[in-house]
C-alpha cells in the first residue's frame, strides 16, 4: 500500500506595503522613495521585490502623492498628518488590507531580494506567530517584518498612548527573528547623500 504525503501550501493571502511616508530629515527633506538608484527611484526597487511576494501591494507615502500614483500602486498616508514613523504607515496598511498577513519593508533599502522576503512570511505562518521580523548579527531589523493584521486594533491604542518605536511594539507580542546575517547586505539603505553615493559605488 502506497503512502501518499501531502503538504498544506501556506494559503493566507498576503498585502504588501512600502514605507515611504517619512521626512527623510538627514536626506535634507527629499523624498527618500523617489530618489533614483541604478537609474530608478527607490521606491520601485522595492516594488520588484516584494511584488513576488503579495497579493496586493501598497505604497505608504505622505508626500509627491501624484507621482507615487503614477507607479501603478495603491498610495495610502498615515491617519494623522504628524509623521508618526513607520508604524503609522504600517497602521494604515492594516486599516485597508483584507488580507490575513502584512509583509513590510521600507523604500530605501534597493538591495533586498523577494526571495528573502518570503522567509519572512513562511516563518510567521510555519511558527503560527504574531510576527516574524528580519534580524541580522544580533540585531533587528523591525521595518522587514511579516505580521498579523489582526494586530491593527493593539497598534491603533499604541500608536494612540504617545509610543512610536516598532522593536518596541514587537516585543509586546509573539514575535519570531529570521537571521539574514549571511545576507547582510540587503539591509544597506539610504539616509544621507553620502550613503546613496557609498551604496552607489559598491552594489
Amino acid at each position: 500500500m502506497r503512502i501518499y504525503l501531502v503538504f498544506m501550501k501556506n494559503k493566507e493571502k498576503v498585502t504588501g506595503v512600502i514605507l515611504a511616508g517619512g521626512l527623510a530629515r538627514r536626506m535634507g527633506y527629499q523624498d527618500k522613495g523617489l530618489i533614483r538608484f541604478k537609474g530608478q527611484p527607490l521606491v520601485s526597487h522595492a516594488i520588484e521585490a516584494m511584488r513576488p511576494v503579495v497579493d496586493e501591494l501598497y505604497i505608504n507615502a505622505n508626500r509627491n502623492l501624484e507621482i507615487y500614483q503614477q507607479f501603478g500602486l495603491p498610495v495610502i498616508s498615515d491617519q494623522s498628518d504628524s509623521f508618526d514613523g513607520p508604524l503609522a504607515g504600517i497602521l494604515a496598511a492594516m486599516k485597508r488590507s483584507q488580507a490575513e498577513v502584512l509583509l513590510v519593508m521600507p523604500c530605501d533599502s534597493p538591495l533586498m531580494r523577494a526571495g528573502l522576503l518570503q522567509r519572512l512570511v513562511d516563518s510567521r505562518y510555519e511558527h503560527n506567530a504574531d510576527a516574524a521580523v528580519a534580524v541580522e548579527g544580533g540585531r533587528w531589523h523591525p521595518v522587514f517584518l511579516a505580521l498579523s493584521t489582526a494586530l491593527n486594533e493593539d497598534l491603533q491604542v499604541y500608536l494612540a498612548s504617545g509610543q512610536r518605536k516598532v522593536e518596541s511594539w514587537l516585543t509586546r507580542h509573539y514575535t519570531v527573528t529570521v537571521d539574514f546575517s549571511p545576507q547582510a547586505e540587503v539591509f544597506m539603505n539610504v539616509n544621507t547623500l553620502e550613503e546613496l553615493a557609498h551604496l552607489q559605488g559598491h552594489s
